[in-house]
């Protein structure tokens, strides 16, 4: 089999990578071919180009880059229809992933196409599932309640459930290890968490720092860590230069991705709360049963439009799954260090509203798939059988 995979944000890649480890335990036979990160380039993928060249989020932030990202678009185009691969999965990025498919599907209709990550139309643009049927034949949904959105626009979908259930959480012993060996002691840790694009940290950084000044202010003994993402890590060191409270940052760079994963889980584990940029996060913090305030903020223009455009009065996926509002989030306009900090203040004095959110993230992991089959097992599954091939591999133990 020849498999196409592209992944366009570390979050695509870790999905990326367990679906490939799926594939390869269901089917040993198996080329990989596509763009993706240091995950999935572990799992035996050769990227085109680097993942990080696709990696903008928001609707202006596009524009002044928009040029270089039709330049990748039509050589991923190019190099899947010399491949021809038995199937092309595209794994979240819908704005560039979709416009490949809808190349490829156009030039060599018998080319099977995933997407995995339902796009978010019970959030905002509903529009999009019908556009998708022209580009994809089959959706990998993430969550529960996307399946019959996928459907009635006429597409095949599967739950397969989340990654993040998936995924180790560190011990309580690994924290206390990750506390003696950085010198952070029994002092109150607060993990930062600014984003993993050049834009968002650019932007949330700053706000992050003068939340934090307020913060120290009520816990003066509180340390903030900061976990960067290996492609901003050299920004955020600049940026939290002169911050409170003598910050911490953990760096991934110069280590191997095991060893940056088990660092970021064992901070994660030894946080008392956590200040979030809205995404993916909050459902690793839940996982970790990490206290959590979600925050976010993009350029003027994308901010205005989005807003007008959305359908859901919460954007955090522990909100969305969990059917609560016990993740406070500070969004677009509301995004100001002076609310944020209260909101953090509040999680550390307020025993209730820390135990909300413990009760949150466990029906999150719950509906997510926890104890049920690995969702990158799941994952590879539906793409065997939508391009009709047998599990010829030995099954893990589930």
């Amino acid at each position: 089999m020849k498999i196409y995979l592209i992944a366009g944000e570390p979050s695509g890649d870790r999905l990326g990578a367990a679906l490939m480890a799926g594939l390869k335990a269901l089917n040993g036979d198996i080329s990989f071919f596509g763009v993706g990160g240091p995950l999935m380039q572990a799992e035996g993928l050769d990227s085109l180009f680097p993942m990080d060249n696709l990696s903008v989020m928001g609707l202006a932030e596009v524009l002044p880059r928009l040029r270089s990202l039709l330049r990748l678009r039509d050589d991923a185009v190019a190099d899947v229809l010399a491949q021809q691969p038995d199937v092309l999965i595209t794994i979240d990025s819908p704005d560039f992933c979709l416009r490949v498919a809808r190349k490829v599907k156009a030039a060599a209709s018998a080319i099977k196409t995933v997407h995995y990550v339902a796009p978010t139309v019970w959030a905002w643009r509903p529009k999009r599932a019908a556009k998708m049927t022209k580009a994809i034949d089959h959706v990998l949904a993430l969550f529960p309640f996307e399946p019959p959105y996928m459907e009635a626009a006429g597409m095949g979908c599967d739950f397969v459930g989340h990654p993040v259930v998936a995924e180790p959480v560190a011990s309580e012993e690994e924290a206390e290890v990750f506390r003696v060996k950085h010198g952070l002691g029994e002092n109150p840790i607060i993990l930062i968490l600014p984003g993993s694009r050049m834009g968002e940290v650019g932007r949330l950084a700053p706000i992050f720092g003068e939340a934090l000044r307020s913060v120290v202010k009520s816990i003066p003994k509180a340390r903030p860590v900061i976990v960067a993402a290996g492609p901003v890590a050299a920004r955020v060191r600049e940026l939290v230069k002169g911050w409170p409270g003598q910050p911490f940052v953990v760096d991934p760079r110069g280590r191997s991705s095991e060893r940056a994963q088990t660092e970021k889980r064992a901070a994660f584990r030894a946080a008392n709360l956590a200040l979030a940029a809205s995404g993916t996060v909050s459902l690793e913090l839940a996982a970790s049963g990490t206290p959590m305030v979600i925050a976010y903020d993009m350029n003027w223009l994308s901010r205005k439009m989005i807003k007008r455009m959305l359908r859901v009065d919460t954007v955090t996926l522990v909100n969305l799954v969990s059917e609560t509002r016990a993740v406070p989030e500070f969004l677009g306009d509301d995004c100001k260090p002076t609310e944020i900090a209260e909101a953090l203040v509040a999680l550390v004095t307020d025993a209730e509203a820390r135990q909300a959110q413990t009760e949150a993230g466990e029906l999150t992991m719950e509906r997510l798939g926890r104890g049920a089959e690995a969702p990158g097992l799941r994952a590879a599954e539906a793409v065997l059988r939508v391009i009709g091939v047998e599990p010829t591999g030995v099954e893990p133990e589930r």
